[in-house]
């Protein structure tokens, strides 16, 4: 599978703003906290392997446990996971496969009961951002590790 087309060349504008966007979100304390968690489980549910490749590397060099990142795709039945932990994947779940009806009352009250409201709105702006980078690098075929020297992630170990 080849790469489609380089959107970064292609609409440098656009992306430049989006990574701007991505830049903003990492000020704050509830993207530092659950960063990882969401952006791995967002890649994982919408099949984007550069996104995925590049967050569990992230993660591992951030010193991610090797045994949670295996379990972030199982967290429900995994002990691994803080209450508030499970509260965001669930958010994350809900965000990234939106259901007929909308997010469920009673997933808004399991991440309400963990999170406050401004938590609750910076971490639904990150999951809104990893689903924009795993469509974009879906849609274009991006290939995993092609960015690894860009973002020093070959410093992880992993290849």
């Amino acid at each position: 599978m080849s790469q489609r087309l380089n959107y970064f060349q292609v609409s440098a504008d656009l992306s430049k703003h989006y990574m701007d966007f991505s830049a903003s979100l990492k000020k704050k304390a509830v993207i530092k906290e659950f960063n990882d968690l969401v952006t791995i489980r967002a890649s994982q549910i919408n099949g984007c392997g550069f996104c995925l490749d590049m967050h569990i590397k992230q993660a591992k060099i951030g010193g991610e446990r090797e045994l949670r990142l295996h379990h972030i795709a199982i967290w429900r039945e995994s002990q691994l996971f803080s209450a508030r932990e499970r509260a965001a994947l669930a958010w994350t779940e809900a965000l990234t496969v939106l259901p007929p009806h909308g997010v469920s009352d009673a997933v808004y009250e399991q991440v309400r009961g963990q999170l406050s409201e401004e938590e609750i709105s910076d971490l639904t702006f990150l999951v809104v951002g990893i689903n924009g980078w795993n469509r974009l690098n879906v849609a274009f075929r991006t290939e995993p590790g092609s960015a690894d020297a860009a973002f020093g992630l070959d410093k992880a170990g992993l290849n």
